[in-house]
């Protein structure tokens, strides 16, 4: 077996311990074969005129400008990123979960924002943080550059799982951060107010912003594969339900599935990116499936 798949399997990417190198190794496994740019690069604004100084480029001299002073200028222009993408990432206590693997729901989604983050300030554009449970608990404002990306990972490994969650409050204050039109990066396992999070996602399309939804789930919340008796605790309230296996399992993968599919529904009704992923995924297919999907978009 080669290495590559190995270090992009979820539990030994988490036990690195450096996000940055786990995200690295995850935009490399991804990217090969990715010929299109899924992100924009820079662009060029027209900042001021300055006189002529013998070196300049001559391209940029300004000849009708010439033409009507009989000076010589060249146009000076800043940099400015076309993309200004915001991390949302729900941090509140059910993202602690692991079911059987070594790889928790936070853990799969910091990696995975690690990646997403790490390609936009690679390609020259912008990028910043908001994790939440019921109140926005950080928040890194959206730059560019390798120092602004270190700090920004730093911040994303210090958030630990707890507390309950209200993505809606989260949410149109994660819009209302991004000052103009942006890419929201929505990191959630969606276990609250359906409706409420909705017409929050909704506002931010109608803001301008594109969203793309990354519904992070654990295998065993999907097929609920446990037998016999037992007793389940709300990680959120600490509320336990007993329950009997074989009898509930049939029940709860359809209302479960009937979940999934109310999400799928909604982010399609919107034009959001909607993209299911769980925590024994290779990390490196998670995102390129959302890649492919948006560089596809980009050809439309």
């Amino acid at each position: 077996m080669s290495a590559t798949p190995r270090t992009l399997d979820p539990a030994l990417l988490a036990s690195i311990g450096d996000l940055e190198l786990a995200a690295r190794l995850t935009v490399e496994g991804t990217i090969s074969g990715l010929h299109r740019s899924p992100f924009h690069g820079y662009s060029a604004e027209f900042s001021q005129y300055r006189h002529y100084r013998a070196g300049d480029d001559l391209k940029y001299i300004d000849w009708k400008l010439f033409a009507r002073t009989d000076r010589i200028y060249t146009k000076q222009f800043r940099e400015t990123t076309n993309l200004r993408a915001l991390a949302a990432v729900d941090a509140s206590a059910s993202m602690g979960y692991c079911g059987s693997g070594a790889v928790s729901k936070l853990d799969y989604a910091r990696i995975l924002a690690a990646a997403l983050a790490f390609l936009v300030v690679r390609q020259g554009d912008a990028v910043g943080l908001v994790a939440y449970d019921a109140v926005v608990r950080r928040y890194v404002a959206a730059r560019t550059g390798q120092p602004h990306l270190r700090s920004l990972l730093v911040a994303l490994s210090a958030v630990e799982p707890a507390g309950s969650t209200q993505s809606a409050a989260a949410l149109r204050r994660a819009s209302e951060l991004l000052d103009r039109r942006g890419l929201l990066l929505v990191l959630s396992d969606l276990y609250d107010e359906d409706d409420a999070v909705e017409a929050e996602l909704r506002r931010a399309t109608r803001m301008g912003h594109e969203i793309a939804v990354f519904h992070v789930l654990a295998r065993e919340e999907i097929e609920f594969p446990f037998r016999g008796d037992m007793q389940i605790e709300d990680l959120e309230t600490g509320r336990t339900v007993l329950t009997h296996g074989p009898t509930q399992a049939g029940g709860y993968r359809e209302r479960f599935d009937a979940f999934l599919e109310r999400w799928r529904t909604r982010c399609a009704a919107q034009g959001i990116d909607y993209t299911r992923v769980v925590t024994d995924m290779p990390l490196d297919r998670a995102l390129r499936g959302y890649l492919l999907k948006r560089t596809r978009s980009a050809a439309q």
